[in-house]
């Protein structure tokens, strides 16, 4: 591990950044066994899925900001309550 992060700081760390418990193993055997680019890849692969992530909600988002600005800007429904 580095000089100022221990184990427990990593899988905290790691947690924290939603990994499940095979990425973090994987990535902590990776850095025991000098291959920090190993686990680096691991966590750039985590780092992406997470990014997908928030484009698919941000998709759903703008999804539903449309779906509300046509039916707002219909006069029919505007005021309409049942």
């Amino acid at each position: 591990m580095y000089a100022n992060q221990n184990k427990e700081t990593f899988i905290q760390t790691l947690q924290d950044a939603g990994c499940d418990n095979k990425t973090i193993d994987m990535f902590i055997n990776s850095v025991k066994n000098g291959k920090t680019d190993e686990g680096l890849k691991l966590l750039e692969q985590h780092r992406r899925s997470l990014l997908n992530g928030i484009h698919k909600k941000q998709k759903q988002i703008d999804c539903l900001d449309y779906f509300i600005y046509t039916i707002q800007k219909k006069p029919e429904t505007r005021g309409k309550e049942k």
